[in-house]
Protein backbone atom coordinates (compact mmCIF):
# COMPACT_ATOMS: atom_id res chain seq x y z
CA UNK A 1 0.00 0.00 0.00
CA UNK A 2 1.10 3.65 -1.05
CA UNK A 3 2.06 5.66 2.24
CA UNK A 4 0.67 8.97 1.85
CA UNK A 5 2.27 12.06 1.27
CA UNK A 6 0.73 13.56 4.19
CA UNK A 7 -1.01 12.58 7.39
CA UNK A 8 -2.51 14.69 10.44
CA UNK A 9 -4.37 13.22 12.59
CA UNK A 10 -6.15 15.37 15.57
CA UNK A 11 -4.32 19.38 14.94
CA UNK A 12 -5.62 21.48 17.29
CA UNK A 13 -4.40 25.00 16.84
CA UNK A 14 -4.60 27.59 19.89
CA UNK A 15 -4.36 31.56 20.67
CA UNK A 16 -3.75 33.14 23.58
CA UNK A 17 -6.09 36.18 23.51
CA UNK A 18 -7.10 39.22 25.80
CA UNK A 19 -10.47 37.12 26.49
CA UNK A 20 -9.25 33.47 26.93
CA UNK A 21 -7.82 31.01 24.47
CA UNK A 22 -9.43 30.83 21.06
CA UNK A 23 -9.73 27.67 19.91
CA UNK A 24 -9.17 28.12 16.08
CA UNK A 25 -8.88 24.90 14.73
CA UNK A 26 -10.08 21.41 16.40
CA UNK A 27 -9.36 17.92 16.00
CA UNK A 28 -8.96 17.93 12.42
CA UNK A 29 -7.75 14.72 10.71
CA UNK A 30 -7.26 13.89 7.21
CA UNK A 31 -4.66 12.54 4.97
CA UNK A 32 -3.78 12.74 1.42
CA UNK A 33 -1.54 11.55 -1.54
CA UNK A 34 -0.99 12.80 -4.78
CA UNK A 35 -4.34 14.00 -5.71
CA UNK A 36 -5.81 18.02 -5.65
CA UNK A 37 -7.81 18.01 -2.97
CA UNK A 38 -9.89 20.99 -1.49
CA UNK A 39 -10.76 22.58 1.67
CA UNK A 40 -13.74 25.06 1.62
CA UNK A 41 -15.61 26.99 4.17
CA UNK A 42 -16.62 30.25 5.18
CA UNK A 43 -13.72 33.08 6.24
CA UNK A 44 -12.69 32.33 9.22
CA UNK A 45 -13.30 28.56 9.19
CA UNK A 46 -10.02 27.94 9.70
CA UNK A 47 -8.85 27.13 6.39
CA UNK A 48 -5.22 28.87 5.85
CA UNK A 49 -4.41 28.11 9.50
CA UNK A 50 -4.68 24.46 9.53
CA UNK A 51 -2.03 24.64 6.34
CA UNK A 52 -0.10 27.81 7.59
CA UNK A 53 0.49 24.73 10.61
CA UNK A 54 1.55 22.41 7.79
CA UNK A 55 4.14 24.94 7.24
CA UNK A 56 4.90 26.00 10.77
CA UNK A 57 3.76 29.12 9.65
CA UNK A 58 1.12 29.70 12.11
CA UNK A 59 1.54 31.91 15.48
CA UNK A 60 -0.59 30.18 17.31
CA UNK A 61 -0.03 27.05 20.05
CA UNK A 62 0.09 23.72 17.38
CA UNK A 63 -0.23 20.49 18.86
CA UNK A 64 -1.63 16.79 17.09
CA UNK A 65 -1.28 12.90 17.50
CA UNK A 66 0.22 12.94 14.26
CA UNK A 67 1.62 15.61 11.69
CA UNK A 68 3.47 13.58 8.79
CA UNK A 69 4.83 14.25 5.74
CA UNK A 70 6.69 11.68 3.62
CA UNK A 71 6.24 9.67 6.65
CA UNK A 72 8.48 12.05 8.60
CA UNK A 73 7.04 14.49 11.69
CA UNK A 74 6.80 17.47 10.98
CA UNK A 75 6.03 18.55 14.91
CA UNK A 76 9.02 19.72 16.81
CA UNK A 77 11.36 20.93 14.00
CA UNK A 78 14.44 23.12 14.47
CA UNK A 79 14.49 25.93 11.93
CA UNK A 80 17.69 24.32 9.80
CA UNK A 81 15.09 21.06 9.17
CA UNK A 82 12.41 23.62 8.52
CA UNK A 83 14.53 25.09 5.89
CA UNK A 84 15.01 21.84 4.41
CA UNK A 85 11.21 21.39 3.83
CA UNK A 86 9.54 24.61 3.54
CA UNK A 87 9.68 26.08 -0.18
CA UNK A 88 11.67 23.20 -1.09
CA UNK A 89 9.63 20.05 -0.43
CA UNK A 90 6.71 21.85 0.45
CA UNK A 91 5.84 25.25 -1.20
CA UNK A 92 2.40 27.53 -0.60
CA UNK A 93 0.76 30.21 -3.60
CA UNK A 94 -0.83 33.27 -1.68
CA UNK A 95 -3.90 34.76 -2.59
CA UNK A 96 -2.86 37.96 -4.15
CA UNK A 97 0.51 38.41 -5.69
CA UNK A 98 1.04 42.31 -4.84
CA UNK A 99 1.37 41.20 -1.04
CA UNK A 100 3.54 38.19 -1.22
CA UNK A 101 6.14 39.30 -4.52
CA UNK A 102 8.85 41.77 -2.98
CA UNK A 103 8.55 44.88 -4.24
CA UNK A 104 12.22 46.24 -4.73
CA UNK A 105 13.02 43.17 -6.48
CA UNK A 106 12.95 41.98 -9.73
CA UNK A 107 11.21 39.16 -10.57
CA UNK A 108 14.15 37.36 -12.55
CA UNK A 109 16.32 37.76 -9.09
CA UNK A 110 13.08 36.89 -6.86
CA UNK A 111 13.08 33.13 -8.85
CA UNK A 112 17.19 32.95 -8.41
CA UNK A 113 16.40 33.68 -4.77
CA UNK A 114 14.28 30.52 -4.84
CA UNK A 115 16.17 28.36 -6.17
CA UNK A 116 19.89 29.41 -5.07
CA UNK A 117 20.37 26.46 -3.23
CA UNK A 118 19.93 24.07 -6.25
CA UNK A 119 21.18 26.17 -9.18
CA UNK A 120 23.87 28.72 -9.60
CA UNK A 121 24.89 30.75 -12.22
CA UNK A 122 23.73 30.43 -15.41
CA UNK A 123 22.32 26.90 -14.65
CA UNK A 124 19.95 28.71 -12.47
CA UNK A 125 18.74 31.63 -15.10
CA UNK A 126 18.26 28.38 -17.53
CA UNK A 127 15.57 27.15 -14.55
CA UNK A 128 14.18 30.16 -13.91
CA UNK A 129 13.24 30.98 -17.71
CA UNK A 130 12.35 27.12 -17.79
CA UNK A 131 9.75 27.76 -14.83
CA UNK A 132 8.46 31.31 -16.60
CA UNK A 133 7.60 28.94 -19.76
CA UNK A 134 6.17 26.07 -17.64
CA UNK A 135 3.38 28.76 -16.40
CA UNK A 136 2.50 29.93 -20.05
CA UNK A 137 4.20 32.69 -19.62
CA UNK A 138 4.81 34.05 -23.53
CA UNK A 139 7.76 36.64 -23.05
CA UNK A 140 9.33 35.09 -19.84
CA UNK A 141 12.81 37.31 -20.77
CA UNK A 142 10.63 40.59 -20.32
CA UNK A 143 8.57 38.66 -16.99
CA UNK A 144 12.54 37.60 -15.49
CA UNK A 145 13.45 41.56 -15.93
CA UNK A 146 10.23 43.28 -14.60
CA UNK A 147 9.29 44.74 -11.85
CA UNK A 148 6.39 43.33 -9.63
CA UNK A 149 4.08 46.80 -10.14
CA UNK A 150 4.61 45.75 -13.82
CA UNK A 151 2.97 42.89 -14.54
CA UNK A 152 -1.28 42.38 -13.96
CA UNK A 153 -2.81 40.02 -11.52
CA UNK A 154 -2.49 37.40 -13.40
CA UNK A 155 0.93 37.53 -14.29
CA UNK A 156 2.20 37.74 -11.34
CA UNK A 157 0.06 35.14 -9.88
CA UNK A 158 2.08 32.86 -12.51
CA UNK A 159 5.38 34.01 -11.61
CA UNK A 160 4.50 33.24 -8.13
CA UNK A 161 4.04 30.02 -9.01
CA UNK A 162 6.80 29.96 -10.99
CA UNK A 163 8.75 30.76 -7.86
CA UNK A 164 7.20 28.04 -5.38
CA UNK A 165 7.92 25.40 -8.32
CA UNK A 166 11.13 25.63 -9.10
CA UNK A 167 12.58 23.71 -6.79
CA UNK A 168 10.26 20.66 -7.62
CA UNK A 169 8.30 20.64 -3.99
CA UNK A 170 5.93 17.43 -3.52
CA UNK A 171 3.40 19.18 -2.23
CA UNK A 172 2.00 22.22 -2.96
CA UNK A 173 -0.55 24.46 -0.97
CA UNK A 174 -2.48 27.51 -2.88
CA UNK A 175 -4.48 29.80 -1.04
CA UNK A 176 -6.81 30.70 -2.52
CA UNK A 177 -4.41 31.49 -5.68
CA UNK A 178 -7.14 32.73 -8.13
CA UNK A 179 -9.67 34.85 -5.84
CA UNK A 180 -8.27 38.46 -6.84
CA UNK A 181 -8.65 37.11 -10.59
CA UNK A 182 -10.64 37.94 -13.49
CA UNK A 183 -13.07 34.54 -15.05
CA UNK A 184 -10.63 34.38 -18.10
CA UNK A 185 -6.89 34.44 -16.16
CA UNK A 186 -8.44 32.47 -13.56
CA UNK A 187 -9.28 29.39 -15.60
CA UNK A 188 -6.29 29.83 -17.13
CA UNK A 189 -4.33 29.65 -13.90
CA UNK A 190 -6.33 26.42 -12.80
CA UNK A 191 -5.06 25.02 -16.18
CA UNK A 192 -1.59 25.51 -15.45
CA UNK A 193 -1.59 24.11 -11.60
CA UNK A 194 -3.65 20.74 -13.29
CA UNK A 195 -1.39 20.27 -15.73
CA UNK A 196 1.44 20.71 -13.13
CA UNK A 197 0.53 18.74 -10.71
CA UNK A 198 -0.24 15.92 -13.14
CA UNK A 199 2.80 15.92 -15.01
CA UNK A 200 5.29 16.55 -11.56
CA UNK A 201 3.09 13.82 -9.99
CA UNK A 202 2.34 16.49 -6.63
CA UNK A 203 0.00 16.87 -4.25
CA UNK A 204 -2.30 19.71 -4.07
CA UNK A 205 -4.29 21.16 -1.15
CA UNK A 206 -6.57 24.27 -2.65
CA UNK A 207 -8.52 26.28 -0.03
CA UNK A 208 -11.27 27.86 -1.72
CA UNK A 209 -14.58 29.91 -1.28
CA UNK A 210 -15.64 28.36 -4.68
CA UNK A 211 -17.81 25.01 -4.54
CA UNK A 212 -18.41 25.15 -8.29
CA UNK A 213 -15.28 25.61 -8.48
CA UNK A 214 -13.62 22.80 -6.31
CA UNK A 215 -16.31 20.44 -7.75
CA UNK A 216 -15.12 20.68 -10.87
CA UNK A 217 -11.08 20.74 -10.08
CA UNK A 218 -10.58 18.55 -7.34
CA UNK A 219 -10.89 15.30 -6.50
CA UNK A 220 -11.55 15.42 -2.80
CA UNK A 221 -13.36 18.32 -0.86
CA UNK A 222 -13.06 18.74 3.03
CA UNK A 223 -15.68 21.03 4.65
CA UNK A 224 -14.89 23.18 7.28
CA UNK A 225 -16.79 25.07 9.93
CA UNK A 226 -15.82 26.55 13.12
CA UNK A 227 -12.43 25.14 13.10
CA UNK A 228 -13.84 21.24 12.28
CA UNK A 229 -14.47 19.28 9.47
CA UNK A 230 -17.73 18.70 8.80
CA UNK A 231 -17.48 16.05 6.43
CA UNK A 232 -14.95 14.58 3.54
CA UNK A 233 -16.67 14.42 -0.09
CA UNK A 234 -15.94 13.13 -3.52
CA UNK A 235 -15.50 16.56 -5.42
CA UNK A 236 -17.88 14.71 -7.96
CA UNK A 237 -20.52 14.28 -5.60
CA UNK A 238 -20.01 17.71 -4.01
CA UNK A 239 -23.50 18.74 -4.44
CA UNK A 240 -24.88 15.42 -3.39
CA UNK A 241 -23.28 15.82 0.75
CA UNK A 242 -25.28 15.27 3.83
CA UNK A 243 -24.22 17.79 6.47
CA UNK A 244 -26.73 20.42 7.27
CA UNK A 245 -23.73 22.90 6.81
CA UNK A 246 -22.41 21.69 3.30
CA UNK A 247 -26.46 21.76 2.21
CA UNK A 248 -26.52 25.80 3.18
CA UNK A 249 -23.99 26.47 1.46
CA UNK A 250 -24.79 25.16 -1.21
CA UNK A 251 -28.26 26.57 -0.71
CA UNK A 252 -26.59 30.05 -1.04
CA UNK A 253 -24.84 29.64 -4.27
CA UNK A 254 -26.76 31.70 -6.81
CA UNK A 255 -28.13 29.98 -10.33
CA UNK A 256 -27.78 31.17 -13.61
CA UNK A 257 -31.09 31.40 -15.08
CA UNK A 258 -33.22 31.57 -11.56
CA UNK A 259 -33.53 35.35 -11.23
CA UNK A 260 -34.38 36.42 -7.28
CA UNK A 261 -34.46 39.35 -5.37
CA UNK A 262 -32.41 38.82 -2.57
CA UNK A 263 -29.62 36.15 -2.45
CA UNK A 264 -30.24 33.44 -0.03
CA UNK A 265 -28.53 33.52 3.89
CA UNK A 266 -26.91 31.15 5.80
CA UNK A 267 -29.28 30.60 8.60
CA UNK A 268 -26.70 28.46 11.33
CA UNK A 269 -27.75 25.60 13.92
CA UNK A 270 -25.65 25.23 16.81
CA UNK A 271 -25.72 21.35 15.68
CA UNK A 272 -23.65 22.14 12.87
CA UNK A 273 -20.30 21.56 14.96
CA UNK A 274 -21.13 18.27 15.66
CA UNK A 275 -19.27 16.87 12.30
CA UNK A 276 -19.84 13.87 10.46
CA UNK A 277 -18.59 10.71 10.87
CA UNK A 278 -15.46 10.46 8.58
CA UNK A 279 -15.52 7.59 5.78
CA UNK A 280 -13.24 7.04 3.30
CA UNK A 281 -13.97 8.60 0.17
CA UNK A 282 -14.09 6.32 -3.30
CA UNK A 283 -11.80 8.08 -5.85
Amino acid sequence: MTMPLLQVENLNIRFDTPTGVSHVVRNMSFSMGREKLAIVGESGSGKSQSVRAILGLTPGKVTADRLDFDGKSLLGLTAAQWRAIRGKRIAMVMQDPKYSLNPVMRIGDQLLEACRDRYRGKEAKARSMEMLEAVRIRDPERVYLAWPHELSGGMGQRAMIAMMLITEPELLIADEPTSALDVTVRLQVLAILDDLVRKRDMGLIFISHDLNLVASFCDRVLVMYAGQIMEEVNAKHLHQAQHPYTKGLLACLPELGKPMEALRTLARDPAWKKPLPQHPVTR
